[in-house]
């Protein structure tokens, strides 16, 4: 769940709707929901994707919850381990760490990171999180960026000092975010088995290119192939009836294009239009609303939209796990209806065939 929101919708609104739709997905049988966070986004308006599945933790009862993604050079290091630390007890495990450098400008502006570089400060970051786990305090963890020691206060008959480490051991499932095509950030991830989410707004082209640069990452770490740790993000709308989903989904002023809008804005704006082409012969003005909507969104009825996922799972590899792209709910009746037909019809017809395939 990207957050987006139209500018003057409630703000008290929004937050309810969007925990509204994880707690539904729960008792669907979703198996996990991730949620993005920003500082300074007044249209995605989460804040802190910690404190938001923290309101989520005793409404969800099977659910896992991941952060999608906290932006590592936007937070002290020390304080990410403490916190995970916290709120994966009290899932009991129920948790997923999704970590980026961050994308949005403002942000890093803010923190003043916006001539940094992010991706050293993203990995210097995750680097001392593990330390910190992994290690006992005092810590004596020194970087570019940042130190972390206790040996100055530590008194371990009090428990000063010593950050308390996760649920789960060594620690949680560490996630990264790819909206790059050949984005060497996958391969990274894959060698150090972490798990990797491919972005919505990808173009299939960009999308297929992943799987390549996660083999290429399970290779040099002579780690065996997991096409189950890959993720694949679609926006994806669910009718009883086909002109209903075309109508929801693929209204320029709807919510999935309120959404594809803000995107296409921002990406574009931080010099990336290559994201949204279909090839290179592309040019930055053929880019525009309706080609997101007609590309990027699946909209029909549950067995149009089993065909059209196994078709793109056909093209781009072999992900183990789809995630269904939350978009505002412009009506809350049918957005609900399309997560109920997604759950109950269209993920086992998609299940059914690819075990049939498998067993040919």
């Amino acid at each position: 769940m990207m957050p987006l929101h139209p500018l003057g919708k409630d703000y008290l609104r929004t937050l309810n709707e969007d925990r509204e739709a994880i707690i539904l997905a729960d008792k669907l049988g979703f198996s996990e929901a991730f949620v993005g966070e920003h500082i300074s986004d007044k249209s995605e308006a989460v804040t802190s994707s910690l404190v938001f599945l923290a309101s989520l933790i005793n409404d969800t009862k099977d659910i896992k919850l991941g952060t999608g993604t906290l932006n590592l050079p936007n937070n002290h290091p020390a304080a990410i381990a403490a916190q995970v630390g916290m709120i994966d007890h009290l899932l009991e495990g129920r948790f997923i760490l999704g970590i980026s450098p961050g994308g949005l400008r403002s942000d890093a502006e803010i923190f003043e990171n916006l001539d940094k570089d992010r991706k050293a400060m993203f990995r210097e970051s995750i680097n001392q999180i593990l330390k910190i786990w992994s290690g006992k305090a005092p810590y004596q963890i020194e970087g570019k960026f940042w130190n972390i020691s206790t040996a100055a206060t530590i008194n371990k008959e009090t428990g000063q000092g010593i950050i308390i480490g996760p649920y789960q051991q060594p620690h949680p499932e560490i996630c990264v975010t790819a909206m790059s095509p050949s984005s060497e950030s996958v391969s990274e991830a894959a060698s150090n088995g972490w798990s990797v989410i491919s972005a919505n707004f990808l173009q299939p082209v960009g999308v297929a290119s992943h799987w390549p640069k996660l083999q290429e990452g399970w290779a040099r770490a002579n780690l065996p192939n997991s096409p189950e740790s890959w993720r694949v993000a679609k926006s994806i709308f669910v009718a009883e009836d086909e002109k209903t989903a075309v109508r929801y989904a693929k209204d320029i002023s709807g919510a999935y294009g309120h959404y594809y809008r803000n995107i296409m804005k921002k990406i574009i704006g931080n010099g990336r239009p290559d994201l949204f082409k279909l090839n290179n012969e592309m040019t930055d003005n053929e880019i525009t609303i309706e080609l997101l909507l007609d590309t990027l969104v699946f909209a029909g009825t549950p067995v149009q939209i089993a065909e059209k996922i196994l078709r793109f799972r056909d093209v781009v590899g072999p992900f183990g796990t789809l995630i269904y792209a939350g978009h505002d709910w412009v009506d809350s009746g049918l957005a609900r209806q399309s997560m109920e037909l997604m759950a109950a019809e269209v993920m086992p017809l998609v299940n059914n065939e690819i075990s049939m395939m498998d067993h040919i």
